[in-house]
C-alpha cells in the first residue's frame, strides 16, 4: 500500500538522520515530527486498516432480488446475503438471525448526498438551527459536526420510515450515519471522523480519510478567488517548508506555516475534499469552472444546480474529472435562479453521460419517504423504463462514490471488498409509489423491531412503467375508446359510473364541447372527431390543489412576480379605513395570476382547478377563490369557478401573538354577522391538537350565541388523529396539509407517521371517525405532485379506501371543505383522461382534461 511504503521510508530516513555520522546538520527538537507531518501531505485519502474490525450479531436474509449497484447499476442478482461483524460477508457465523425476504427487493441503505439533518432539528426552534451562519460568504472553516443535534426527530423518521441510512451534512460537512449509537455522541454518528477533526494534521502513519465541503451559491466569484489564493499562498509555504525539512536543511525554518481558519481550503488544493457546491445559473457554472482550472482543484459535485442540464458541455470543462450533479425531481421555480429548473433535466443529464444524484436538502424535503420519492418522479419523466435502475443508483451507489465512501456503503458486495451492511428490505420494487422498508439495515443493526407493512398486489414488484409526454393539441368534439373506467362526482362524493369488468369490454366516452355525453356503449359518427385511445386507461374528476399559493405568485422568493401578504391585524397598523378597516375581508379573487409555469405544470399531471386564500401570515387571513388553471385570464369564460370560497383563518403557536389572543380575535369577529353566517365554511390553519381543541369549543359557543350552524374545516392538523372522535361528532372536516405527516415545527411533534412506523395513518383513523378528508400541498411546485400524494395516502392506508373515495381526497372533499358545496357539479367540474391505467397508476400520464366550464377538451 501507498501509505506503507512512504511510512517504511520515513522511518528509515529518520534513523539515518538521527544516527548517521553524516547526519551533521543542527536538528530542532521538533525535526521528526515535522518531517512525518510533511510525509503525511503527500499520502492520499482512503479506507482506515481497521475497517473491517466490526461487531455484531449475524444476519441472513435468504430468497431475495438484490440490487448490488454493480454493473453501472444494471446488475441483480437472486439469492441470500449475510451480514456478520456489520458487514456483508459470504460465510456463516454463530447466533445466526435467518429472514426469509420472500421474493422481495434488496437495495444498498439510501444516501442522502445533500441534507441539513442535526443542523436544521426537527421539530424547528429557533434556538436548535445551526445549518447557516450569516458571518460570512467565504467560511470554510466552519464545521456541521459542530452543530449536529444528536435528538433531531428526523434521524429515526428519515433512516427507518424512509430508507436513509447515511447523509452529508452542512458546510465543512461531514457525512454521518443515521441510527442511536451506544455512546449517543454527535461524533459516533461520524462515518469516517477524518483526522483533522480535532487537530490541524492526520495521524503520520496513517493515510488521510476524506473531508468533505459544501459551497454555498455565488455571491461574488471574487470572494471565492480571494479565499483560494490565500489558500494557495498557505499551501506553497508548506510545500516549501517541507522540501527544506526533508532535504535536512533546517537553518531559519521558524515554525511550520499553518492556519487553522484556511486548513480545510490548503486540503482541498491538496485534492483530499470532496467539495460539493451549490449554483444554480449558467453563469454561477461559468464562474466556478474556470475557479477550478485556476487554482486546480476538482469539484465532486453541484448541487441544486436548476440550469446544468442546459450547460452539460461547460459541466465537462471543469478541473479533473466532470462533476455530478445533485438535483431535486420537481421542486424548482421558489427562487429566480431556480425558474428554469426542468423535471427532465435529470435524463438530459444522464444522456449527456453526467452522474446524477437525488437529494433532499432536508428539511427542504422533510417527509422521510421523500428521498426515495426523488428517484422515484426522476424515474417517471425519464421515460425511458430499460434504465430505471441508474435512479436507484442516483441516492445509493452514485451518491456512495461520489461522497468517497463507496468502500463503505451504496453497493452490495462480497468477499475481501465487503461492505459495512446499510441495507433496506422493500415491501414493493423500490421505484414503485409508496415503497416502504420491511427491514432497515444500519452498520448490520436491524432498525425496526416490527414493521407495519401494507400488503400490495404482485405487480408493485415489477419495474413500474413510465410514461411518453408528447403534447397534441385542443378539440372541441372528442371520443375517448378502450376505456377502462370511469369515475365521476355525485352528491355522494366520486362514483364510478362505469367499469370494464362490470360492462365485460373496454367502453368509450363521447365529449362534445366539453361535456361528457355518453359513456359505455355509444354510436357516433367518428368522420369529423379526435379518437384517443386510452389504451385500458380512465376517466376520473379533475383534481384540486389547495394549500400552497398558487395563483398569486409566480417566483416566491421574487416579492415583484407576487401578490403581497395583506395585515396581520395582530402585530400590524390595521388595514386602512378606505377600504373597510380591521372588518374589512381581503378577496383572493382580486388578486389572481394566471398562467403561471407551476400552474401550467400542475394542469398537465391532472389538477384542474385551485382553491387559494390571500397569502397571510395574521390569525385572520381572508375570503378564498376557486379558480381554473387552464383558463388564460380572469376574464375567459370558467375562469372563475367560485368567486368567494369561505372565511381562511389561522391559530399558530408562535414568537407572536399568543394562541388565546388569537383566538380572542377570531371569537370577536365570528360574533358579528357580516363575517359569516353560515353559508360559507369557516377554514383555519391550526397544527397542534391544542389549537384545534380551543377551535371546537369556539365553535360550540359561537353557534349557541348565534343559533345556527357554523361549516368549519381545520386545515394543517397534523395533530387531528388525537381528536378524531371529538371532530367527528362536531362535523369538522379536516385538510391534511401536508399530506404525509412530518414534525415540522413544536406543534406537529405527535405526528401519526404511518407504515412502517405504525399501523395507521393521520387519513386512515380519521376517516374511521366519520370526519370528512382532504389533502393539501405546501408549496406551488408540488401541486403537480397530487395525484401521488393521494395513491401515496391509498397505499398507506392499506388499500382499504375504494378508488372513488381516494379520488376524492382531493377533488370533492377539497370542495366540500372549502366552499360548502356537497359536490363538485358534473356539468361544470373538469375531467381528466389517462392513458393506461388510471391516475393512481404511477405509469400513467395524463392525456387530456374534459373542461365543460370552457366548453372543450384539451389534449396534452
Amino acid at each position: 500500500m501507498q501509505w506503507k511504503a512512504l511510512a517504511l521510508a520515513g522511518f528509515l530516513y529518520l534513523l539515518w538522520c538521527t544516527g548517521s555520522p553524516l547526519a551533521n546538520v543542527s536538528r530542532p527538537p521538533h525535526a521528526a515530527s515535522i518531517e512525518a507531518k510533511c510525509r503525511a501531505l503527500k499520502l492520499q485519502a482512503g479506507p482506515p486498516e481497521d475497517f473491517h474490525d466490526r461487531r455484531t450479531r449475524p444476519h441472513l436474509i435468504q430468497n431475495a432480488k438484490l440490487w448490488t449497484g454493480g454493473n453501472n447499476g444494471t446488475e441483480v442478482v437472486n439469492g441470500d446475503v449475510l451480514i456478520d461483524k456489520g458487514l456483508i460477508m459470504d460465510i456463516y457465523g454463530s447466533e445466526l438471525v435467518v429472514i426469509d425476504a420472500k421474493g422481495a427487493w434488496i437495495t444498498p441503505g439510501i444516501v442522502d448526498i445533500h441534507s441539513h439533518l442535526g443542523n436544521a432539528a426537527s421539530p424547528e426552534l429557533e434556538g436548535a438551527l445551526d445549518d447557516n451562519s450569516p458571518k460570512g460568504t467565504i467560511q470554510p472553516w466552519l464545521r456541521s459536526l459542530d452543530g449536529l443535534n444528536t435528538h433531531d426527530d428526523a434521524y429515526s423518521l428519515s433512516s427507518i420510515a424512509g430508507g436513509v441510512t447515511a447523509a452529508l451534512t452542512g458546510g465543512q460537512a461531514f457525512a454521518i450515519k443515521l441510527r442511536k449509537t451506544q455512546e449517543r455522541s454527535s461524533m459516533s454518528m461520524v462515518l469516517e471522523a477524518p483526522y483533522q477533526t480535532n487537530s490541524s494534521f492526520s495521524d503520520p502513519i496513517l493515510p488521510p480519510r476524506w473531508r468533505h465541503m459544501n459551497s454555498t451559491r455565488l455571491d461574488i466569484v471574487y470572494a471565492f478567488r480571494e479565499a483560494y489564493d490565500t489558500a494557495r499562498k498557505i499551501k506553497e509555504k508548506q510545500d516549501d517548508y517541507c522540501s527544506k525539512t526533508l532535504a535536512n536543511d533546517w537553518e531559519g525554518l521558524g515554525d511550520f506555516p499553518e492556519n487553522l481558519q484556511w486548513e480545510a481550503l490548503v486540503d482541498v488544493l491538496r485534492g483530499r475534499v470532496k467539495v460539493n457546491i451549490s449554483c444554480y445559473e449558467s453563469v454561477d457554472f461559468d464562474g466556478i469552472v474556470r475557479l477550478s482550472n485556476e487554482f486546480k482543484f476538482p469539484i465532486s459535485a453541484f448541487h441544486h444546480a436548476s440550469e446544468a442540464f442546459l450547460v452539460p458541455d461547460l459541466i465537462k470543462k471543469t478541473y479533473g474529472p466532470t462533476p455530478a450533479i445533485a438535483l431535486f425531481a420537481t421542486n424548482a421555480r421558489y427562487k429566480r435562479e431556480a425558474y428554469r429548473g426542468s423535471e427532465f433535466a435529470p435524463r438530459i443529464l444522464a444522456e449527456h453521460g453526467v452522474t446524477v444524484l437525488m437529494k433532499s436538502d432536508h428539511p427542504v424535503m422533510k417527509s422521510p419517504y421523500l428521498l426515495l420519492y426523488e428517484a422515484q418522479q426522476a424515474s417517471f419523466y425519464a421515460m425511458d423504463s430499460l434504465r430505471t435502475w441508474r435512479w436507484i443508483a442516483s441516492i445509493t451507489s452514485n451518491s456512495a462514490s461520489v461522497m468517497g465512501m463507496a468502500h463503505r456503503i451504496g453497493y452490495i458486495k462480497e468477499g475481501k471488498s465487503c461492505l459495512i451492511s446499510h441495507l433496506i428490505i422493500w415491501d414493493s420494487h423500490p421505484l414503485a409509489l409508496g415503497a416502504t422498508p420491511k427491514q432497515v439495515f444500519n452498520d448490520g443493526v436491524p432498525q425496526l423491531l416490527h414493521a407495519h407493512v401494507v400488503e400490495k398486489p404482485e405487480t408493485f414488484q415489477q419495474t413500474p412503467p413510465v410514461p411518453n409526454f408528447d403534447k397534441e393539441a385542443q378539440a372541441a368534439l372528442v371520443v375517448f375508446v378502450n376505456v377502462q373506467s370511469v369515475f365521476a362526482p355525485s352528491a355522494a362524493g366520486v362514483n364510478q359510473v362505469f367499469s370494464a369488468a362490470d360492462a365485460g369490454a373496454l367502453g368509450a366516452v363521447l365529449v362534445k364541447k366539453g361535456r361528457i355525453t355518453c359513456v359505455g356503449v355509444c354510436r357516433m359518427d367518428i368522420s369529423d372527431t379526435k379518437v384517443i385511445d386510452l389504451e385500458g386507461g380512465s376517466i376520473s374528476p379533475g383534481l384540486v390543489s389547495f394549500g400552497s399559493p398558487l395563483g398569486l405568485e409566480y417566483i416566491a422568493a421574487e416579492d415583484s412576480t407576487n401578490d403581497s401578504p395583506i395585515h396581520d391585524r395582530l402585530t400590524e397598523k390595521g388595514v386602512p379605513d378606505m377600504i373597510g378597516g380591521d372588518g374589512a375581508m381581503i378577496r383572493a379573487a382580486d388578486g389572481l395570476l394566471f398562467q403561471t409555469r407551476d400552474a401550467l405544470l400542475a394542469y398537465r399531471a391532472g389538477v384542474t382547478s385551485v382553491i387559494v386564500a390571500p397569502t397571510s401570515q395574521s390569525a385572520l387571513g381572508g375570503l378564498g377563490v376557486s379558480f381554473s388553471l387552464g383558463a388564460a385570464h380572469r376574464l375567459q369564460r370558467g375562469a372563475v369557478l367560485h368567486e368567494v370560497t369561505g372565511v381562511h383563518m389561522a391559530v399558530r403557536q408562535s414568537s407572536g401573538p399568543s394562541v388565546s389572543t388569537q383566538i380572542a380575535l377570531l371569537r370577536r369577529l365570528l360574533l358579528r354577522p357580516k363575517v359569516t353566517n353560515g353559508e360559507i365554511p369557516l377554514v383555519s390553519e391550526a397544527h397542534s391538537a391544542d389549537p384545534i381543541a380551543s377551535l371546537l369549543l369556539l365553535k360550540k359557543e359561537v353557534e349557541h350565541a348565534k343559533g345556527q350552524t357554523i361549516q368549519m374545516t381545520i386545515t394543517g392538523a397534523a395533530e387531528a388523529h388525537l381528536l378524531a372522535q371529538e371532530l367527528g361528532e362536531a362535523d369538522v372536516g379536516v385538510i391534511l396539509n401536508p399530506a404525509r405527516s412530518f414534525p415540522y415545527r413544536w406543534a406537529d411533534r405527535r405526528v401519526l407517521a404511518g407504515p412502517p412506523l405504525t399501523e395507521h395513518t393521520p387519513i386512515s383513523v380519521l376517516v374511521a371517525h366519520n370526519v370528512t378528508v382532504g389533502v393539501g400541498v405546501l408549496e406551488v411546485w408540488d401541486a403537480r405532485n397530487t395525484r401521488f400524494d393521494i395513491a401515496w395516502a391509498s397505499l398507506s392506508a392499506g388499500r382499504k379506501m375504494s378508488k372513488a373515495q381516494v379520488f376524492a381526497l382531493a377533488s370533492t372533499n377539497l370542495m366540500q371543505l372549502l366552499t360548502g358545496k356537497l359536490h363538485i357539479d358534473r356539468e361544470q367540474g373538469d375531467m381528466v383522461a389517462t392513458k393506461g391505467g388510471d391516475l393512481l397508476d404511477f405509469g400513467t400520464n395524463v392525456v387530456a382534461v374534459v373542461s365543460p366550464a370552457r366548453g372543450l377538451v384539451d389534449i396534452l
